[in-house]
Order: structure tokens, then C-alpha cells, then sequence
């Protein structure tokens, strides 16, 4: 073995553990890995940031563009609206969702398929008596699936198709290459949770605001002057919550938190107690002893005086629920660095966190990706910062009428775009891009959002990881593990290589990001094959299957993460339909690459 080799394969494995370990983000890792290849000479400076120029990278930040204006135009909710039954069984309906799910993302970002689809899936599980977990789980992997259908469905399939270019030199997959093994694997994963598989989620019923429920919140109630609880012993407020299943977690007083007071303390006026309490039994706890919500300012004396009691929404002033999507920018940051009261009009409420344990004041915890939060404010101020940081709102909403016109331009502009790329008329990168600029030029997306809808660290991850994956190629690592991997299944054949291949990649997509797995193993993949004699298409395309396919844990996808608060999922409850799926796609995918992709 070389240094060369010696010292990628000790950058990949270090880079792999980081992105295992979670602590930092994937973007940070990657180019961590990228500088470190550079040091170590086996990345040319002069080529270091090539990657950011790739097709791949742009051909993403671009569908991501369009599937922002299919959003903003409405052409999705009109979709939404005549395309999910509403008098159904949940068979029959699970089956219009995912369907629909499956469809949308084949041809937008399938992280935003999801976050439109969430709240008719909220009301579905209600209609239907449903835990929202058995009805959201089979959404995200419905549009988990659907996205490995076509060029431009999931990121892997992108990477894929540049590493195909450049092994070959000539062009890579087209639109609808995938199709053939995609959509085998796509309608054998829907019969699975349709026919039972949704079942196996365990049934974890949660009650609140609207039929849906979240867990419990976590609250601040001040003790205002004159209330019926200023005076009384802790013991004595948690009997007069006992009714409404509510818990005082801790006391705050003069700023100080007291996270385990002696029952018989007494509260004074200005405390501020820390209430677990279910939504719907939230207003009553307060209104039984004269407490008002904290908001987000600690200047008790700047509260608004729209909120008192119980009286928490008017005409003006509404409630609402949203969950905190996969890196969005509020993540890590607390209501006070926001400052949502002086800047929105927006009172952050309450916090819902599955599993996690109170340590903080609440306008000083940092927000996490699945959090879901009760904000009030007015319907205009509750869209702009759902908008502005990255939240998916969860309770039914008065949406806009969609413009007809609009709607229609936007669906137009993203068919030329699929038409272009798909008939060979234009790179996808270039036809793409013409469709971004299509969409700014007449107005479908305004341009302050342009830049907010692209995934920006998917994109720094993609343009890093790529000069560090060719650097396998170049110093021949790529083609020892390949010949490792092979070893034990030599004599079965490329099927059994096939296989192999696939159950690595999807055990990496499990717990790392879907990209840095495709751009990680695609270099693993053209090894094989190399060493088989094989057609290099077979293999790449398993690797494109299986780094779609995270259906274990709630890390290994967006769409996994988003919907862990809303589902009142725990970790452990993935795999229980994810691991018949994870076997489903493999006993599918195998026999279908040999038939479209023989090598």
C-alpha cells in the first residue's frame, strides 16, 4: 500500500467517524477533508475548488431554485387539493399521499415535497384517528423512494451521473435512466407500507392542538400580581394542575432558575414557573390560577396585552405549531438571540422536544432540527418567519388562493427545463439554469428567496467531497477496497457484488449524509467493476439505489429528521418499517439491475 493510499484512506475513514459522530456539520467536515487532501498533496491546489464548478453541484442548487417557485406560484397546492381523497379509508388514502408524495418528488427537492405535504398529513391522521407517526413516516419514505426515479430526484443520482461521465468519457445518465430500476423499487416500497407495512410503526397516540399532538410543551407562565397562585405552595399549585395533567418542572426567580424547588415554597408575584403541559391543556392550567405566558422578552413590563389568562388567540392574533426543518437557520439559536417579539411581532410560547431533558431557561434554549414550536402572532408575522428561518407548519392553515396563471407558468417552466435536459437538447446543468433565470424573469420567485432556497450546505458538501472522491481514483485506493470488498463474494458473481455493493452504501446512508455517501462510494463502485470486467452502469446505479435509501434511523435523511417531533417518533422506531424496506429495495433492485443495467 502507498502513502498516497494510505493517506486518503486515513482522510476518508477520519472524515466518515466525523460525519458518524454528528458533532459537526457535514459541510464542515468535508471541507476539512478537502484542505486535508490538499496538504497532503493529493489534491492539486490549482484543482481544490473545482468541485463547486461541477454539473452535479449546479445542476442541484438550481432544481432546488425551481422547486422553491413551484412552491411560492401555488401549482403544488392545487395539486395537493384535487389529488388526496377525503372520505377514504386509510388504506386508500395512505396510498393518494404517498402516491402523490412519490410523484412530487421526482421532479422537485424531496425534502420541500415534504414539508408541503406535512400539514395534509396532520389532518389526515386526525380524520382518519391515526397517530400522526403512521401517517408521516410513510410519507418521507414515499418521497424518499419517488426521488431516486429520475436525474434530477435525490442528489446521489447527480453524483452518480457525473462520476458515469467521467469514467466513460462521454455523457452521463439521462433524465430518466433511473426510471427503470427507480420505479420498480419505488411501487415495491409503496406496496410494502401500504399493505400492512405502516402498522409496524408503533402506535404512539398523542394528544393536541387541532387532533394533533407533539408531546407535551414545555412553557413559561409568569405570576402576575393579584393571581390566585401568588402565595401558594408549589405542592399546592401542582394539586390545582393535577387536573389538566400538568407538571411544574421548575421555579425562576429574580433570573435565577431553580430546576428542583421545595414543594412548599411559596411563589411570589414575578416568578415564573416552568410548566410541562399538553397543548390543549395548557390554556386551562393557566386560566385556573391567573398566569400569564413569558414571551420571549425578559422584560416582564414589555409583555404584550394580548395575551392574558387563557385568552391566547383573537382575530388579529393566532396560534400556531411549526416544526424545525433539518438545517434551518434558526437551529442552534435561542429565542433571545432572535428576538422575535421585537422584530416579527412573534411570541415564541412553548417548546415540544421528544426524549430530550430540560436544562434551561426557554428563551435560552438552543432550538434543534424536530423541535416544534408555539409561536403566536398574526398570520402575516407567523408566514414571515416560518419563511425567513426554515419552519414547516404543522396545524391546518388558511393558505392564499393560487394564482392560476402563475401556478401554470411554473409548472411550464419546470417541464422545459425536464424536457431540455431529458431529450438531450441541453446539459441538465444548462437547461436548469435557463429555467432558474426563466423563473426570476417573470416573476414566479421573488428574488429575495432565490438565494434562501438553495441548500447551501448540500452544496458545499457536494463541491468539497468531489476532488477528495477522484483523489480515490487517481491513487488507486478506490481499486483495493474494491478488490476487499470482492473477495468474499468472487464466485457468486456480480450479482452477489451488486448486492454488496448496495447493503454497504445503504448501511453508510444510515447514518451519513445521502451525497458524501454517493460521492464515497461511486470511486468504490467503478473499482468493482473495473476488477469484474464489468459495465460500470450496474454498479453505479446501486450505488445510486442505496445511498436513497436511509431508512433506519432518524440521521440518515432530512425527511427522516423532520418529521422525528411532529410523529412523536423516537430513534428506535425507524426500523421497524425501514428494515423490511431496506430488504424489499434490495431483493428488488438487484434482480432489476441485471435486467435494465446488465453487466
Amino acid at each position: 500500500m502507498t502513502f498516497p493510499q494510505i493517506a486518503i484512506l486515513g482522510i476518508l475513514a477520519a472524515a466518515i467517524l466525523l460525519f458518524l459522530w454528528g458533532r459537526w456539520r457535514h459541510d464542515l467536515v468535508a471541507m476539512g477533508a478537502l484542505l486535508a487532501a490538499v496538504a497532503a498533496g493529493l489534491v492539486a491546489p490549482g484543482d481544490a475548488f473545482a468541485g463547486f464548478g461541477h454539473p452535479a453541484v449546479i445542476t442541484v442548487a438550481c432544481v432546488l431554485v425551481l422547486s422553491a417557485a413551484l412552491q411560492a406560484s401555488g401549482a403544488v397546492d392545487m395539486l395537493t387539493r384535487n389529488a388526496i381523497p377525503r372520505s377514504t379509508g386509510p388504506t386508500l388514502t395512505l396510498a393518494a399521499l404517498c402516491g402523490l408524495a412519490a410523484l412530487l418528488s421526482a421532479f422537485m427537492n424531496n425534502v420541500g415535497a415534504l414539508a408541503l405535504l406535512m400539514p395534509v398529513a396532520i389532518q389526515v391522521s386526525a380524520r382518519l384517528g391515526l397517530p400522526p407517526g403512521r401517517v408521516l413516516m410513510p410519507l418521507a419514505f414515499a418521497s424518499i423512494l419517488g426521488g431516486m426515479t429520475t436525474l434530477i430526484g435525490t442528489p446521489p443520482n447527480l453524483i452518480v451521473s457525473g462520476f458515469r461521465a467521467e469514467a466513460t468519457g462521454g455523457n452521463g445518465f439521462a433524465m430518466f435512466d433511473f426510471a427503470g430500476v427507480g420505479v420498480a423499487v419505488t411501487l415495491a416500497g409503496l406496496a410494502l407500507i401500504l399493505l400492512g407495512g405502516w402498522r409496524l410503526i408503533p402506535a404512539r397516540p398523542v394528544s393536541g392542538a387541532e387532533g394533533f399532538a407533539t408531546g407535551p410543551y414545555l412553557t413559561e407562565a409568569r405570576v402576575p400580581e393579584g393571581a390566585k397562585a401568588a402565595g401558594m405552595t408549589l405542592n399546592a399549585i401542582e394539586a390545582a394542575l393535577r387536573e389538566s395533567e400538568a407538571q411544574v418542572l421548575g421555579l425562576v426567580r429574580d433570573e435565577r432558575r431553580i430546576a428542583a424547588p421545595n414543594p412548599f415554597r411559596e411563589v411570589h408575584p414575578g416568578d415564573i414557573l416552568l410548566i410541562r403541559a399538553e397543548p390543549e391543556a395548557l390554556a386551562s392550567a393557566l386560566s385556573d390560577l391567573g398566569l400569564r405566558l413569558e414571551e420571549d422578552l425578559p422584560d416582564a413590563a414589555a409583555q404584550s396585552e394580548r395575551v392574558k389568562g387563557a385568552a391566547l388567540q383573537s382575530e388579529e392574533v393566532g396560534l400556531a405549531e411549526f416544526v424545525v426543518r433539518p438545517r434551518a437557520e434558526i437551529a442552534g439559536r435561542s429565542a433571545t438571540d432572535l428576538h422575535l417579539r421585537r422584530r416579527y411581532g412573534v411570541n415564541l410560547l412553548a417548546i415540544s422536544r421528544r426524549g430530550a431533558r430540560v436544562g434551561a431557561r426557554m428563551r435560552g434554549m438552543s432550538l434543534r432540527e424536530g423541535d416544534v414550536l408555539l409561536m403566536q402572532g398574526s398570520e402575516e408575522a407567523l408566514g414571515e418567519v416560518a419563511q425567513t428561518f426554515g419552519l414547516v407548519p404543522l396545524a391546518e392553515r388558511e393558505l392564499r388562493l393560487p394564482d392560476g396563471r402563475r401556478a401554470t407558468l411554473a409548472a411550464g417552466v419546470m417541464a422545459l427545463a425536464v424536457g431540455g435536459a431529458a431529450f438531450g437538447l441541453l446539459p441538465a446543468a444548462i437547461s436548469f439554469a435557463a429555467g432558474v433565470l426563466a423563473v426570476l424573469a417573470l416573476g414566479l420567485l421573488p428574488l429575495r428567496r432565490l438565494y434562501d432556497s438553495v441548500d447551501w450546505p448540500v452544496v458545499v458538501l457536494l463541491g468539497a467531497l468531489l476532488p477528495v472522491a477522484d483523489a480515490m481514483a487517481t491513487t488507486g485506493a478506490a481499486d483495493m477496497l474494491a478488490g476487499l470488498l470482492l473477495a468474499p463474494v468472487a464466485a457468486l458473481g456480480p450479482a452477489a457484488a451488486l448486492a454488496l455493493i448496495m447493503a454497504v452504501t445503504m448501511t453508510l446512508s444510515d447514518f451519513m449524509n445521502n451525497a458524501g455517501t454517493a460521492a464515497v462510494m461511486c470511486p468504490v463502485a467503478l473499482g468493482t467493476a473495473s476488477q469484474l470486467g464489468a459495465s460500470p452502469d450496474a454498479f453505479l446505479m446501486a450505488v445510486a439505489i442505496g445511498a436513497s435509501c436511509a431508512f433506519l434511523t432518524p440521521i440518515g435523511h432530512q425527511n427522516n429528521t423532520l418529521i422525528l417531533g411532529p410523529g412523536g417518533l423516537r430513534f428506535g422506531d425507524y426500523w421497524r418499517l425501514g428494515l423490511p424496506l431496506e430488504v424489499v429495495v434490495l431483493a428488488v433492485a438487484v434482480p432489476s439491475l441485471l435486467f435494465f443495467w446488465p453487466p
